[in-house]
């Protein structure tokens, strides 16, 4: 039987009464902003960052937006996987100041010198690391030990980063590349056990003789195990053949594990169907990924922004509306606004995708990209704010959003 979370009362502000209201709040706040920011210095804009644009462009993705999100839905998980009080109140809100301390520090932090920059935005990673590391060991929760490991390894790709900064070696772009591997690996392990089990309740509930996603087997951990190694050779050897070969094989492995997730049943909910989506762009960016080295005929970095924008981008976004919803007493299911959103994410990775097939429009496509891409997550803040930032809601006045 899993462990029984147990809750306290919270009397102050409901923003700081569950971790996943204040870093969703921030994460989207955060994409809307960076990728204008990144834009405008793709046009000749100089950010008062001491990071390289595309650096910081990466950076802030990665270790900025992505990791926000992490935060929100580990402090959300971790009292249901171990039954201890989940962090609320002052605690969460220091967390949360120091997340965005870090944003500030690599993002206006020019005039400030190397090693202080490299302080203020390491604190959040390390000391949420000891938090979560703190909240499995004692809860004997030994089954998510691999969420340490993840977190240990976005501080060491995030540091990675900084040390080009102090001059000790250039590794900049080996520390964004392991921090994107670990989002994506993130979202091969944890998306691998919620989103046939989400599917599975779903499709029993709509007709309990329907087919159901396949149990978890060996299929499933070859995907998640080539996932691994394709990522590895990725970070490591990002242009080598053999990078190229193990990317197709963990697309291939990824396409037929989605396909027993039996997605094709969800479309009718759109909440559901959204994440199998998400799911979808991992197997094709690692496709997109081993095959640019054989057929470069786009540039290596529309792999990426498929794995990026499309996986990334589409499954924290449907996670960040699914837990939303789930966990302020509103229904299950996606309204207007909420299919507004996946639409716009959806838009802005296609629009990402097709840029280099633009020509001369090129710069337009990723100006288009961007627009859809920060209208999502405008979108995101517009409807979503009230859904975080007020108490729950009693079951028989909630909406969907």
């Amino acid at each position: 039987m899993p462990p029984i979370p147990r809750y306290r009362a919270h009397a102050g502000p409901a923003v700081f009464s569950a971790g996943f209201r204040p870093f969703f709040l921030l994460a989207a706040l955060w994409a809307g902003l960076a990728i204008p920011l990144w834009l405008a210095a793709l046009h000749g804009a100089e950010l008062p960052t001491r990071l390289p644009a595309l650096v910081w462009h990466i950076h802030e993705m990665a270790f900025g937006y992505g990791a926000a999100v992490v935060a929100g839905f580990l402090l959300t998980a971790i009292p249901n996987w171990t039954g201890r009080l989940p962090l609320q109140g002052v605690p969460l809100a220091v967390l949360a100041a120091l997340w965005l301390l870090g944003r500030l520090a690599v993002t206006v932090g020019a005039g400030l010198p190397a090693p202080l920059v490299a302080l203020l935005d390491l604190i959040f990673p390390a000391v949420f690391l000891a938090v979560v590391a703190r909240e499995i060991i004692a809860g004997r929760n030994w089954r998510n030990l691999p969420m340490l490991a993840a977190l240990a390894s976005l501080l060491a790709g995030n540091l990675l980063v900084h040390l080009e900064l102090l001059g000790v070696a250039e590794t900049a772009l080996l520390g964004n590349r392991l921090g994107v591997a670990t989002l994506l690996m993130l979202i091969g392990f944890v998306g691998g056990r919620i989103v046939p089990s989400f599917t599975r309740n779903w499709l029993v509930k709509q007709d309990p003789g329907a087919e159901t996603p396949a149990p978890f087997g060996w299929i499933d951990r070859a995907a998640i195990a080539l996932s691994l190694f394709a990522l590895l050779s990725w970070v490591i050897a990002p242009q080598s053949g053999l990078c190229a070969i193990l990317a197709i094989i963990a697309g291939i492995a990824v396409a037929l594990r989605l396909y027993r997730w039996r997605g094709e049943k969800t479309w009718a909910e759109p909440l559901l169907a959204i994440m199998h989506l998400a799911y979808g762009w991992l197997a094709f960016g690692f496709l997109l990924l081993g095959f640019d080295h054989f057929l470069p005929v786009l540039p290596a970095s529309t792999a990426v922004h498929a794995l990026t924008v499309g996986a990334i981008g589409t499954m924290t976004l449907a996670m960040m509306t699914r837990v939303a919803l789930g966990h302020t007493g509103r229904p299950l299911a996606a309204g207007p606004a909420t299919r507004v959103i996946y639409a716009l994410i959806t838009l802005a990775a296609l629009l990402r995708l097709f840029a280099p097939l633009a020509g001369g429009g090129y710069f337009g496509a990723l100006l288009a990209a961007g627009i859809a891409w920060s209208a999502a997550f405008g979108c995101y803040l517009l409807f979503y704010t009230p859904v975080l930032a007020l108490p729950r809601v009693r079951a028989e006045a909630a909406r969907p959003v």
